[in-house]
């Protein structure tokens, strides 16, 4: 999937357009989400995982074919332990993941920046994941107590990220 083509939105037009939406449909993140990544603007359908503190699931999720999709990982809210850092964020540009989003850390910011993927998370955090091998994938996750769910559809730019369950329509 190419999200090229589907670049051309802005997330303060979809809430103008969205906001009398009362299905629960459209969602927003909340603004406490900082960009960590080269690109800025990134969307596409989402691929989600629940974890803590262990980013086994997030390093097979980056290490195989994104296809433009959004790796939405619930973090829970951890500011302890990084989920992602520049070598994982490198393979996921690699492997055309349009963007991540951590409910978490991340660490390697410099690294990170140089990376051709959108990277958003909670802060910067040094220290490095546990190995277990723990967590869940292609579930519901609650990112700051927002819903999203896989296969929905995530925007971000420079002014926030909103989700809603289907692409917009060129």
């Amino acid at each position: 999937m190419q999200t090229e083509n589907f670049l051309n939105f802005a997330t303060c037009d979809l809430c103008d357009a969205h906001k009398n939406a009362a299905t629960g449909n459209f969602r927003v993140l909340s603004p406490v989400f900082k960009n960590f990544g080269g690109l800025q603007k990134f969307c596409g359908p989402v691929a989600t995982i629940k974890c803590f503190e262990d980013n086994s699931l997030v390093k097979a999720a980056v290490d195989s074919a994104g296809q433009g999709r959004v790796l939405v990982v619930d973090g829970g809210a951890s500011l302890r332990r990084a989920l992602l850092g520049g070598n994982l964020g490198a393979a996921a540009a690699k492997n055309r993941w349009a963007g991540i989003v951590i409910d978490g850390c991340v660490r390697d910011v410099a690294e990170l920046a140089q990376c051709s993927t959108g990277v958003r998370a909670l802060a910067a955090m040094p220290v490095p994941p546990e190995k277990r091998g723990d967590g869940q994938r292609d579930v519901a996750v609650q990112i700051q107590g927002v819903w999203v769910y896989p296969g929905d559809w995530l925007y971000a730019d420079e002014d926030g990220m909103v989700v809603m369950p289907a692409p917009l329509q060129a």
